[in-house]
């Protein structure tokens, strides 16, 4: 950090060194207890501090599918590795759903909504063009402070609402932030497409960022490094085919499938490498890594890429299917619950989705 930059991050009444010493974007001296004695903190990070999440009660099975469409549980599965999904009832929407999760991270970290300072929604899918469905969820948890709004990335949303949570953690803007993937794909579905059709289901996934003092180096807990990226010249391969300003309508997904597969092989991993390295670490210090649950041969294809088994990869898209932006705040809060995780260890979050979009997030736990 250049002497001016730090300066920058410091604060303090004319006259108060001690103060000022102490003081860093997002830290108080209060919050330095967690360092070593005497030392001051370098940097805020973002550091997790409860996850969340919520799956419609009803849960669509590959024979449900086969019973209508030219298709079978085994072409299904060897396909995706999906076994089943969930949909959203009727009448349950996006903000339902989201809200479910948050309650559940919010209990799970032992805080109340009068605590976070923000609501970052990523969804595809929202109740309404606006308000967003952060507003809306902010109403239901009663919080009557901060700020509120959606992003729109498909896949790669949560990806992006992390690098946004982390940037306004980072700038000091606020110091506890909800982010939450929620999605009801099964709104804009060609349900006579089977190549679509049987990929995706419904739910919703929250992950609580809240700032905390770091030393500066990787061994930090929180989000250690971030790499977005987007290509708009690949947008006919993965969209929907309606919208607000064209036909009026939600539309339904279309995909390319064999371009999309290449495309998210190749892009997922470098985009991986690079958020390892911008961390200064290297594949092998990954101790798990929980990728966007598109497709299982995806997800294999890419792991084998970075260099690290299976049994380092959190999987859930056999139980969910494509959650879009809510596959992987729902395969961090599924895994969390599970106990996989312990303090510590590092995680790589990666994603890609229409646009094209992708982006990686590391973390240490």
């Amino acid at each position: 950090m250049t002497q001016q930059a730090e300066s920058r991050l410091h604060a303090g009444a004319p006259g108060d060194e001690s103060k000022a010493a102490t003081a860093v974007a997002g830290t108080t001296p209060d919050q330095t207890a967690g360092l070593p004695k005497g030392a001051t903190p370098a940097v805020t990070r973002a550091v997790v501090r409860g996850t969340g999440h919520y799956l419609p009660e009803r849960v669509v099975s590959n024979d449900e599918f086969a019973a209508r469409l030219d298709t079978s549980n085994e072409w299904i599965v060897s396909r995706s590795g999906i076994e089943r999904r969930h949909f959203a009832a009727e009448g349950e929407a996006t903000s339902h759903m989201a809200t479910k999760a948050a309650r559940a991270a919010l209990d799970k970290a032992g805080l109340g909504a009068e605590s976070l300072d923000a609501i970052i929604v990523a969804t595809s899918t929202p109740d309404l063009t606006f308000p967003s469905v952060a507003t809306m969820v902010q109403a239901e948890l009663g919080m009557k402070q901060g700020f509120a709004f959606d992003v729109q990335a498909v896949c790669a949303g949560f990806i992006y609402a992390l690098a946004q949570a982390h940037a306004l953690i980072m700038a000091g803007t606020a110091r506890r932030i909800m982010v939450i993937g929620a999605e009801t794909f099964s709104r804009i579905l060609d349900h006579d497409d089977r190549a679509t059709a049987v990929l995706f289901g419904d739910g919703a996934g929250a992950v609580i960022l809240e700032a905390q003092p770091g030393t500066g180096t990787n061994a930090d807990r929180g989000i250690l490094s971030v790499d977005l990226n987007a290509d708009g010249s690949q947008k006919d391969i993965l969209y929907v085919d309606g919208g607000v300003a064209t036909t009026g309508t939600a539309g339904c997904l279309r995909m390319q499938g064999k371009e999309v597969f290449r495309h998210a092989v190749e892009k997922l991993a470098r985009t991986a490498h690079t958020a390892i390295a911008r961390a200064g670490l290297v594949a092998a210090q990954v101790d798990w890594v929980v990728p966007h649950q598109a497709n299982l041969r995806i997800i294999r294809a890419t792991a084998q890429k970075l260099g690290l088994p299976m049994d380092r990869v959190i999987t859930t898209v056999a139980d969910h299917g494509n959650t879009s932006a809510a596959s992987i705040p729902l395969a961090l809060s599924v895994a969390d619950a599970q106990g996989r995780f312990e303090p510590g260890q590092v995680i790589v979050v990666e994603a890609i989705g229409g646009g094209l979009a992708w982006g990686a997030v590391v973390l240490r736990w």
